[in-house]
């Protein structure tokens, strides 16, 4: 009786298993293809247009981050160039300040007014360009 239910039970898998193989009729197969193509080609141009959105993005972020790689270097050059303007005035204003000394009185206190001033002047000058156009 063991025998006969495992046979029994062996032949109704078995069944079941080629039931599950069977092919599909070609309009159902065409139907399934043109579905999965249509799929496919919606997916690739989503995927299409998002690289594009991406590529962009990162194109403008490349362009403004050059922009202010730019500016950051003009600002230091800028800089750079005002305080070497400001040591050349420092050092005239030295000179200028020792050449007032053969000077007597008024002559004398004009002399040093105008190197301050002079000096003062230029490191204003240099003051504003260290600050840009923007915030002057």
């Amino acid at each position: 009786m063991k025998v006969t239910v495992m046979c029994v039970l062996l032949a109704s898998a078995s069944l079941g298993l080629c039931a599950c193989n069977k092919a599909k009729s070609p309009d159902q197969v065409q139907a399934n293809v043109a579905q999965a193509t249509r799929e496919a080609a919606e997916s690739d141009a989503k995927a299409d247009a998002n690289r594009k959105q991406t590529e962009a993005q990162a194109s403008q972020q490349l362009a403004k981050d050059k922009a202010d790689a730019e500016a950051k270097a003009a600002d230091t050059s800028v800089a750079a160039v005002a305080d070497a303007a400001v040591t050349e005035a420092q050092n005239a204003n030295k000179i200028a300040l020792a050449k007032c000394e053969a000077l007597a009185g008024d002559a004398q206190r004009q002399c040093r007014d105008d190197a301050n001033a002079h000096l003062q002047a230029v490191k204003d000058r240099a003051k504003a360009a260290k600050k840009g156009p923007l915030e002057q």
